[in-house]
């Protein structure tokens, strides 16, 4: 479907994604900087003490950033795989959020702060370590993974979720439950939004 033919044939859904995910970006750096002031616990890990801490950083944000500017270029040829992109980003989102405000978790003692840039631009410019369950990059880039619709992107991007997930470990940024966690909240983001807008379609 064109740009053309979509928009003329979802303006309510292209108008509810925007206003969600508009008022998704706008609570969640607020409640990171809530997260951030509350006191949690540190998990007993067996995996993370296997190995010491190393600094993967820029490696971690190459392969997010080079994914979704990536994403943004493909799917802006696709808009019904962009908006179901939108929507079921949003959607993890709030599952992020929903999960973390229960699980109130500090990082591992000798975790190598990752100082993402997009959260440091959008929020307040304090560095974020307590915004542990579920992994958010390895999640954002497992969605990546179930909405690519070529055998080469899917490997792709699956080859990128393996390797953040295993960096972010290696860094001792999140608890290994944290990463394990993550590709099967993207898939519950992706199938719930996939099922309404069947459900949708069928009784329109």
């Amino acid at each position: 479907m064109k740009w053309k033919e979509f928009i003329a044939q979802r303006k309510s859904e292209i108008i509810f994604t925007v206003i969600l995910l508009t008022l998704v970006l706008f609570i969640l750096p607020k409640f990171l900087n809530f997260i951030e002031l509350r006191d949690g616990v540190i998990l007993p890990d067996p995996i993370l003490k296997l190995y010491n801490p190393v600094n993967l950083t820029w490696l971690t944000f190459s392969l997010i950033y080079i994914s979704l500017i990536s994403a943004i270029i493909y799917f802006s040829t696709k808009p019904e795989l962009l908006f179901t992109a939108l929507q079921s980003y949003a959607v993890l989102i709030i599952f992020r959020m929903i999960v973390m405000f229960v699980t109130p978790f500090n990082p591992p003692a000798d975790s190598i702060i990752l100082n993402d840039p997009f959260v440091q631009l959008f929020g307040s410019g304090e560095i974020l370590t307590k915004d542990l369950f579920f992994s958010g990059h390895t999640a954002t880039l497992f969605l990546l993974y179930l909405m690519a619709d070529k055998k080469y992107l899917k490997f792709t991007c699956l080859i990128f979720t393996i390797t953040v997930g295993l960096a972010v470990l290696l860094q001792h940024v999140h608890y290994t439950i944290d990463v394990v966690a993550a590709p099967f909240f993207a898939y519950v983001s992706f199938s719930l939004v996939r099922i309404f807008k069947n459900k949708t379609t069928k009784n329109n």
